[in-house]
């Protein structure tokens, strides 16, 4: 068993492609027609193709309960890896980026959070073996 396919909901899916793919620099891997939405998947280019991120849109109602909820209490939706996560905090606030976390160390980590402007934090995490 594996993963392939991780999710995060998002407010505008195409906000959120603009943000994960030209901010974030992640690629487009799936763009299918769904009726009002769309199944949208990005694909991180340091990965494996096949681990993908679906941009889910928040058509069932208590979605955007549990979104806001989550953001208002400053619980990151999703968490990605950096082998650098000082130098990503720089490149992302250089390109207008807002964080809740500037990076710190926490155990064996560091981390650091960010809005992806569609109603998320996510985490950088980077392992300090």
């Amino acid at each position: 068993m594996k993963i392939k396919l991780s999710s995060v909901m998002v407010s505008d899916q195409e906000k959120a492609l603009a943000f994960y793919t030209g901010v974030l620099g992640f690629v487009k891997k799936n763009d299918i027609p769904m009726g009002s939405h769309r199944w949208l998947t990005v694909v991180s280019p340091e990965g494996h193709d096949d681990v993908e991120l679906l941009l889910e849109p928040l058509g069932f109602p208590p979605a955007r309960s549990f979104q806001k909820a989550l953001y208002d209490a400053g619980i990151p939706a999703t968490a990605f890896a950096s082998a650098d996560v000082q130098g990503e905090y720089d490149r992302l606030v250089g390109l207008g980026v807002s964080f809740k976390t500037a990076p710190t160390p926490a155990g064996t980590t560091i981390i650091a959070a960010f809005d992806d402007t569609c109603g998320n934090w996510i985490q950088l995490y980077q392992d300090q073996d």
